[in-house]
């Protein structure tokens, strides 16, 4: 648990921070307040990330992800809800380029087996490759 600094890019630092640590498998949470950010929305049809870019302050009402592997490294998948001055709400995938004004976050190791990411190839995401539910 700890602060992230003011203007630190929010992928990055966590990316930073599970790879330092080597934290393979785990849980993270956020709450906050962003200058400017950039998150996107997965287009199932055409297979790309749409981004959405909020030049303007916005709050992290939620940040909510999860480390795994992906090429051998562990790997950061966050997604946010953000809100604006006038109460409405915005949501996606974070992006590189989403600036902090304030972030206090959690990251919870979890033990057991790892997950790895791989390509697959009817989604065109890069999802766990084991671990499936029935």
């Amino acid at each position: 648990m700890g602060q992230l600094p003011y203007g630190a890019d929010l992928l990055e630092s966590l990316t930073h921070i599970v790879q330092k640590e080597n934290i393979r498998l785990g849980r993270i949470s956020a709450l906050g307040a962003t200058t400017h950010a950039v998150v996107a929305y997965y287009d199932q049809d055409t297979k790309q990330y749409n981004p959405l870019e909020f030049k303007d302050g916005m709050e992290i009402l939620n940040l909510h992800g999860n480390v795994s592997m992906r090429d051998g490294k562990p790997f950061v998948h966050i997604h946010i809800l953000l809100g604006d001055a006038e109460g409405k709400v915005f949501g996606g995938h974070v992006m590189p380029g989403t600036k902090l004004f304030a972030c206090e976050i959690s990251i919870d190791e979890i033990g057991g087996e790892e997950l790895a990411r791989a390509h697959d190839e009817r989604t065109g995401l890069y999802l766990w490759r084991t671990g499936y539910l029935a």
